[in-house]
């Protein structure tokens, strides 16, 4: 009797574990103080204009009462181009020191559009719990409780994940997939890599990159959302990302970065 208790008692141990474990992942990529920033271009008429401005930053903080990563991605318009389109993002996001998602929240203004997205994380019960939020433009607010056997990720807390991926061994056009969740429910997303190149960003620096689409389901096909171009190295350092927006497009250069876990390896030239 004692035996069967104890391989229950374990096997509900297990249970509990595992799926928080299955969502946890190495990070090898960046360090708390990592700041990044960027130029912004947006695309008017054919014609590629200086936007303005975007940044990133990763801080080790606390999330619950416990440690965990505070990653943010600020982009900002100025007075020429809000003339023509306002572009007002700002994501957020808590992820623990193992890489499993705790917290995403995004706020847009693109246009004369604003919604906020919010998703809550919790692994209680051996599952992937989540509670999901949205702000429409007119105020009026949904709310959503879900709960799944495997892992899902926010746009923010996949990226950082996917920093410390190894891409030794990927093929051109390799797809990895995976759920991903905004305020309004989960969909199918995917990683989709395009092989390498070289990248000069804004500091005048050239890099050798690797080329990754972030991509989502949308009526029955993947729309590309984002286009990193990553360093070929163990930092991973997005140094120009291609945003398709629901009302055109905007491109980001790199132009400075401190706080950087490894070296840089990547670099090719000026």
């Amino acid at each position: 009797m004692k035996k069967k208790l104890f391989t229950l008692f374990f096997l509900q141990a297990l249970l509990l574990t595992s799926i928080s474990a299955q969502c946890t992942y190495k990070n090898t990529a960046f360090k708390s103080g990592e700041f990044l920033s960027y130029n912004l271009y947006y695309n008017w008429q054919f014609v590629w204009v200086k936007a303005g401005s975007a940044s990133m930053s990763t801080v080790q903080s606390h999330y619950a009462g416990k440690p965990a990563y505070r990653a943010s991605i600020l982009t900002r318009g100025n007075e020429r181009v809000d003339e023509m389109f306002v572009l007002r993002d700002t994501l957020l996001c808590y992820s623990s020191l193992e890489m499993a998602p705790l917290y995403y929240r995004k706020g847009a203004r693109e246009g004369k559009r604003y919604t906020v997205d919010e998703v809550f994380y919790n692994y209680d019960e051996g599952r992937c719990n989540v509670k999901q939020h949205r702000q429409y433009n007119d105020g009026t607010h949904k709310w959503l409780t879900n709960s799944y056997t495997d892992c899902i990720y926010d746009m923010m807390n996949m990226f950082l994940r996917a920093r410390s991926f190894n891409p030794e061994g990927w093929s051109k056009g390799y797809v990895l997939k995976f759920p991903i969740a905004d305020g309004n429910g989960r969909n199918p997303a995917q990683l989709r890599y395009r092989g390498k190149t070289v990248v000069k960003g804004d500091n005048g620096v050239k890099y050798r990159c690797l080329q990754l689409s972030y991509m989502e389901l949308e009526k029955g096909k993947y729309k590309e959302i984002v286009r990193f171009y990553i360093t070929d190295d163990n930092n991973h350092i997005p140094v120009r990302l291609d945003m398709f927006l629901r009302f055109g497009s905007a491109k980001a250069f790199i132009v400075n970065m401190r706080g950087i876990r490894n070296p840089m390896t990547s670099i090719v030239g000026k």
